[in-house]
Parts: structure tokens; C-alpha cells; sequence
């Protein structure tokens, strides 16, 4: 996973990049959770989706937000993170200009940020969040959601309620054209200690699925 530097819109981005293997290799960026809660793109959840993509033969790119490890600039409430976000896959796509598809997966903030990311970069056809803060951030941007994905979430999450993200869901799931999957983990909490195994696997299920040649989801 060589080390990368690239220019965001503060500064410079630090990020780990596993280039495609194979031309028009399918490109897949991973979101790491807030920076004020000790979030990093080290986060083992952030890792573990990292390593699933790159075993797929994605183009994978993980990276800190502004302020984080060696990236530049300071915390920015999510606006700039966004902005972070859009120049990171901006990057990714210089290198990949033929990528197939792009998909964004991110961890509880970085999940919102990917998910933000998905209303303005028509390429992105598929998406996982785990752990959405529904509860504490507005989704209504949604509207609509532009690609299918996945929303898994831990039944014992205290620091984002079940009941949030499966509202998140079920008005996500009224929308025509996209399919939204919804796993939840149980007993997991919002940092997945002891189940990292059982949401991987939801993971690792639902891209099978996805990247099948035969899926309906496009």
C-alpha cells in the first residue's frame, strides 16, 4: 500500500493508493470517520474496506482529511472535508481516466462525506456506508439518491442510533431506480470491536453481489 502525497484544496493530502490491475480497473475511494474523534484512515474499519477493494483489482485510495496525520489544514465541520474528498477522487481519476466505475465507501462521518460526494459525481454507482450519523447530520440531500448501495449498521451502537438509520432507509427505499441494502450486525457497536468479521462479511456479500456480471443493480 505505497504512501502518497497530492495536492488538496489546503494543502497537501496524505493518503495510501493501490493502483488498478488491470487497464480500466474499476476505481473505489474509502472514507475515514471524524477527525475530532480520533479518526484516521488508519481506522480498522476504513483499513478493512480498503483491503477488500484492492484484493478486487480496484484502483483504492484511502487518504486523512485535512488536519489528520500529514494532510494540511484544519478541521472544516465537514465542508471542507467534502471539498478534500472531490480533490482525492479527482486524483485517483488523473491516474484512472479509464476507470469503469467508481465506488465510495465511508465510516460514520466519512459515510456521510461519501455520501455527499455521491450527489455530485454522477460516476459513483455504488456506495457502502457503515454507520451513518443519521441522527446527527441531515441526509435530506438525498434527494434524490443517485446510486444503489449498502448502509450497514451495529444493533448496539449508542453513538449512532439503529432507529436513525433505518428512518435513513425506509426513505432512501421509496425512491424508484436505486436499491438500497440495509445489514444489521448484531451486538456490534458504532466501532465494530468485536464483530469486524460479520460486517466485512455483509460487505464482501454485498459486492460479490454487486460486481457480479449478472447483477440487476446498475
Amino acid at each position: 500500500m505505497p504512501a502518497v502525497i497530492f495536492p488538496g484544496p489546503e494543502g497537501r493530502l496524505e493518503g495510501r493508493f493501490q493502483p488498478g490491475t488491470r487497464p480500466r480497473a474499476p476505481v473505489a475511494m474509502i472514507l475515514h470517520p471524524h477527525p475530532q474523534a480520533g479518526g484516521t484512515m488508519n481506522d480498522r474499519v476504513t483499513q478493512a474496506m480498503y483491503k477488500t477493494f484492492v484484493a478486487r483489482g480496484f484502483a483504492t485510495l484511502r487518504f486523512n482529511f485535512r488536519g489528520v496525520g500529514r494532510s494540511q489544514g484544519s478541521f472544516d465541520n465537514g465542508i471542507g472535508e467534502l471539498s478534500d474528498a472531490a480533490a482525492a477522487l479527482d486524483w485517483v481519476q488523473s491516474i484512472h481516466p479509464e476507470a469503469s466505475t467508481t465506488w465510495i465507501a465511508g465510516v460514520s462521518f466519512g459515510a456521510l462525506i461519501g455520501m455527499q460526494l455521491l450527489m455530485r459525481r454522477p460516476e459513483i454507482r455504488g456506495f457502502i456506508s457503515v454507520a451513518p450519523p443519521a441522527n446527527m447530520y441531515d441526509f435530506s440531500f438525498l434527494a434524490p439518491c443517485p446510486a444503489s448501495g449498502i448502509i450497514v449498521q451495529g444493533t448496539h451502537d449508542t453513538v449512532v442510533t439503529p432507529t436513525a438509520v433505518q428512518k435513513l432507509v425506509d426513505k432512501l427505499r421509496t425512491q424508484k431506480h436505486i436499491t438500497i441494502h440495509h445489514d444489521e450486525i448484531p451486538r456490534a457497536n458504532h466501532f465494530f470491536e468485536n464483530e469486524l468479521d460479520e460486517l466485512m462479511r455483509a460487505v464482501d456479500n454485498y459486492l460479490d453481489m454487486r460486481l457480479s456480471p449478472d447483477c440487476p443493480i446498475k
